[in-house]
């Protein structure tokens, strides 16, 4: 099966090392930048910064995620990223567009985005499915048990990652019930939603069972708030989302190691680091295998 990303116009060729998917939020509540790129030209701007950074990749989403967010109507979330992502798709970038709506979907689409990541994996627009099939575009899928506004309410698991693995399973074949094939699905396990931190933690130590499903892989970890309680006592205040950036390119090496094909983060300069370190390592396990295999034939 060639999968549908092998087709991604990401520039450069891909060396196996994951790509770097920028965030572009084009919300005034979200959890990791406040509103800063809120209004249209600064969230271009900042798309093409993110872009001359290194990312393969930007996401441009106009509906917060973070756990108690309430949903804007779907005509204001239409109004905030269809012109960015027009804009960025226009000058060469490989725009996602991250929604739960099929109608915001379809306009980012015929705007110029490339893929739909959608944090409900289809479940929260019934007429997301078919807009995908028809489409035949690449589609993320996360693990999601429901809307952010009670989301934390269902951070209940007896294995978290044999759960979110069972679950992500399901999706993927209601999905291809629907008409969408595996070529098109990239599965994301859903970092901070609908997880405690320990969850979380244990979702990253054990990704390579989430890789083995046999899809792509998108990992978000990127300023997520279990990050903000790294090196912090218990009652003290969590680091800021800004000051979690090597944090959060720490998890982005881990990422990589455990065979993730993206990694979805605010900074890029840091994880670009992180990622040429895995690179490193890669390609040093390499040269052992080969000199090992090489010892082991002169000794025959």
């Amino acid at each position: 099966m060639t999968h549908l990303i092998e087709r991604l116009p990401v520039g450069g060729g891909h060396t196996g090392r994951p790509l770097v998917m920028g965030v572009v939020n084009v919300t005034p509540d979200s959890f990791s930048d406040g509103g800063e790129w809120f209004e249209p030209e600064a969230a271009i701007t900042h798309g093409r910064d993110l872009v001359a950074a290194g990312a393969h990749l930007v996401d441009v989403g106009g509906e917060s995620t973070r756990p108690g967010a309430e949903r804007p109507p779907v005509e204001e979330e239409l109004r905030r990223v269809v012109p960015v992502v027009r804009a960025l798709a226009a000058e060469g970038a490989v725009v996602s567009i991250d929604t739960m709506r099929a109608s915001v979907a379809a306009a980012a689409l015929e705007a110029g985005a490339a893929l739909v990541n959608d944090v409900s994996g289809g479940l929260a627009d019934g007429e997301m499915a078919p807009l995908v099939a028809q489409a035949g575009i690449p589609f993320i899928v996360m693990h999601w048990r429901g809307h952010s506004v009670d989301m934390q309410s269902r951070a209940v698991y007896g294995d978290v990652v044999t759960e979110v693995c069972v679950e992500l399973r399901e999706r993927v074949e209601a999905l291809r019930e629907n008409g969408v094939r595996d070529a098109q699905l990239i599965l994301d396990p859903g970092f901070g939603f609908a997880k405690t931190a320990e969850h979380n933690w244990q979702l990253l130590a054990r990704l390579d069972e989430v890789v083995a499903l046999g899809l792509p892989v998108l990992v978000g970890t990127s300023r997520k708030t279990f990050l903000g309680r790294v090196g912090r006592a218990e009652g003290d205040e969590l680091r800021p989302p800004v000051e979690r950036d090597l944090l959060t390119a720490v998890t982005s090496f881990h990422a990589a190691r455990a065979g993730a094909w993206a990694v979805r983060v605010h900074d890029v300069p840091s994880t670009m680091e992180a990622l040429a370190v895995a690179d490193a390592l890669r390609d040093a396990d390499r040269d052992l295998t080969v000199e090992k295999h090489d010892k082991e034939h002169e000794q025959q």
